[in-house]
């Protein structure tokens, strides 16, 4: 087999709070991670040249995304390419692209989880996926959880990663409204406010292994929103507009920007969509649901 497609799932943070700054200046948090249905497509093909290159497609923004050597994609070819010892391959990436981009759903982490689940299946590698995860974390913390996919709490920086009970399929509206948010920004100034809440995540773990929307919903919390918002209104806007429409509970995920609601009825959730682009508060929105994401190693 000369190429292999491998859907990359998006994620979003059902909940996410952060304990403290580590002394080498990283942030320690505690977080639940959730792959949903909306996904980028990622196709490895071996080519006769050596080297990788790569092709992007955008199918729902205007963004620009560089596809060269510091498209995390080609990181992660190179990683595994080098680890593996088969700098002789010639490697070439097609993506298309529909994940919010810089928007806090992991969407460059996943197009590079997908490569290197892809190039391993297509080299006949031999990596388990545990040999995957700990290569992937040195182009980025996100990249072992979306190797993994599903529902999984993420400790330390981001790295340390337990396998949670499968939430139920809830659907999702997504709304990305058109602005960057600087990461950066969001933590330096979350490590200066004061009388920061902090969401239950234990809590949380146990509402969404019982399958308990409305559990849920009450104990779903983004410690990085208390920065953001207030910095960014249109956050609140699309968070209100969700829940006028139905949504148990809108919140952003990530440093943001990107809102996502759950909603118990795709119904309500498909009404609520058809409102959000008409209100021109957002440059994407899908309608997609929570899923077990595990199409980066079909």
């Amino acid at each position: 087999m000369e190429q292999l497609t491998r859907n990359a799932y998006g994620k979003i943070n059902l909940g996410l709070d952060v304990l403290g700054v580590l002394p080498n200046g990283y942030h320690q948090v505690k977080m639940i991670m959730q792959t949903v249905d909306l996904h980028d497509e990622v196709t490895v093909t071996l080519v006769d040249a050596t080297g990788i290159t790569m092709d992007v497609t955008l199918e729902e923004s205007s963004a620009v995304l560089e596809a060269d050597e510091n498209n995390l994609c080609v990181k992660a070819a190179k990683c595994l390419l080098s680890d593996a010892n088969r700098t002789d391959v010639g490697v070439h990436i097609s993506l298309i692209k529909r994940i919010p981009i810089a928007a806090g759903m992991a969407g460059g982490s996943t197009d590079a989880a997908a490569v290197f689940c892809g190039l391993n299946e297509l080299l006949q590698l031999g990596y388990s996926q545990e040999e995957l995860m700990k290569l992937a974390v040195t182009i980025g913390a996100d990249v072992p959880y979306c190797i993994m996919g599903g529902t999984a709490l993420s400790e330390g920086i981001g790295e340390e990663l337990t396998k949670l009970s499968d939430a139920p399929a809830w659907t999702v509206l997504i709304g990305k409204p058109p602005i960057d948010v600087s990461t950066k920004y969001v933590y330096e100034h979350l490590d200066m406010a004061q009388n920061v809440i902090h969401p239950d995540i234990d809590g949380l773990q146990q509402a969404l292994a019982d399958g308990d929307l409305d559990r849920s919903a009450d104990l779903m919390g983004n410690v990085l929103a208390q920065v953001t918002e207030p910095a960014y209104p249109v956050i609140t806007e699309i968070k209100e507009l969700m829940k006028q429409e139905g949504a148990r509970v809108a919140m952003m995920t990530g440093s943001g920007p990107t809102v996502f609601g759950i909603f118990s009825k795709e119904a309500e959730a498909r009404q609520a969509e058809a409102v959000l682009r008409a209100s021109g508060l957002c440059q994407q929105v899908h309608v997609t649901r929570l899923t077990k994401g595990e199409g980066a190693r079909e």
